[in-house]
């Protein structure tokens, strides 16, 4: 059962670093409990306001209704205790009402509804989409602006009316002007946080927009320097940001951006950097290479950055 209501829930989210933790495979690619639980136990042992199972960087794209389940009941049970743990929603809407409601079974404080599955969509119809899973749970409910699923400021305001379990806005986009209009029209109704990829490039700017928070794939295996770096926004503190962007972030994008897909398996190559190894990607991403692994342990030396007890 759900600790917060989405009210509360939403409350204890807008104030603190986010993250979805990797979803451990084995050597068959079969989710692999034990790995999967230690790596909760540790992300959950910082002072992190959320964690997201079976998200993006949880490959929640590559699991089935089934496992996402199961990922979620266990990131619950070895997490909930300690930090508020979210779910994801997505494909039709119809598969979207049955993650909302595996999730809430198992426990989850709420769902990230992740745009329907490959179909355009005009405004009545992502209304009408997020209302019927609004309405199917109890629990808080976050839309994810991108792709194919762009929210208008009116669109957004219509849902924040008529649910009250609506409670958050994540952008993926980062068109400052739609930005700017969806919190000008919504304020303090709703709490929103950056989702575009590595959301610590962007995480400054965007706090201007209203932006108090956003989802960290780097915490998975640099907790310590992640949240760092999410103080050092919070205090709008440029010179610190800055510095931690050239020393580590700006050079890790280098590295990302060498193949498509990169984004969720450099997070898992950093894990197995630092000995903390969550296994492989599912296709259809791929594995770092050899060369582009080493060149993210020798980065993650080099910035000084190494977590407490990684064996790297």
């Amino acid at each position: 059962m759900a600790q917060y209501t989405p009210v509360e829930l939403a409350d204890k989210l807008k104030d603190g670093l986010l993250s979805f933790p990797v979803t451990a495979f084995d050597q068959n690619l079969e989710v692999d409990e034990a790995a999967y639980r230690s790596h909760l136990a540790w992300q959950s042992s910082f002072d992190v306001a959320g964690l997201f199972a079976a998200g993006g960087t949880g490959e929640g794209f590559a699991l089935t209704a089934e496992e996402a389940a199961k990922v979620v009941c266990m990131a619950v049970e070895e997490a909930g205790s300690r930090v508020p743990v979210l779910a994801s929603a997505g494909g039709s809407t119809k598969q979207a009402i049955q993650n909302a409601g595996d999730a809430e079974a198992a426990g989850a404080e709420g769902i990230l509804l992740l745009p329907p599955y490959l179909t355009e969509c005009d405004q009545d119809g992502l209304y009408e989409h997020v209302s019927q899973v609004c309405a199917s749970t109890k629990t808080g409910v976050i839309v994810y602006n991108r792709a194919n699923a762009i929210y208008s400021a009116e669109t957004v305001a219509r849902l924040a009316e008529c649910h009250e379990n609506f409670i958050g806005f994540k952008d993926a986009l980062g068109d400052i002007e739609h930005l700017t209009k969806v919190y000008a029209k919504n304020g303090d109704r709703l709490f929103y946080l950056g989702g575009l990829p590595t959301a610590e490039t962007f995480a400054l700017p965007l706090l201007q927009l209203g932006m108090s928070t956003y989802s960290s794939a780097m915490y998975n295996f640099v907790p310590e320097f992640a949240l760092d770096f999410y103080k050092d926004v919070r205090a709008q503190d440029r010179v610190a940001v800055n510095e931690k962007l050239n020393r580590f972030v700006l050079p890790y994008l280098d590295i990302r951006d060498r193949v498509k897909g990169y984004g969720v398996s450099i997070v898992k190559g950093g894990l197995k950097a630092i000995g903390r190894d969550s296994g492989s990607v599912r296709p259809p991403l791929q594995d770092l290479t050899d060369k582009d692994l080493a060149d993210l342990s020798a980065l993650i030396q080099q910035a000084g950055i190494v977590p407490a007890g990684a064996s790297l």
